[in-house]
């Protein structure tokens, strides 16, 4: 039963990283369209 518990916990915080790693692109990608509507907005 520790040996699953084990497993699980790993499994768990390989789906931690991979959320915080999303996170940060959805992040990167809201800032890119910030920054294009405040270019296009400059323009006029």
């Amino acid at each position: 039963m520790r040996i699953l518990s084990k497993i699980v916990l790993v499994f768990c915080m390989f789906g931690s990283l991979a959320a915080c790693s999303t996170i940060e692109g959805i992040g990167k990608d809201l800032k890119k369209g910030g920054q294009a509507i405040e270019n296009a907005a400059n323009k006029e």
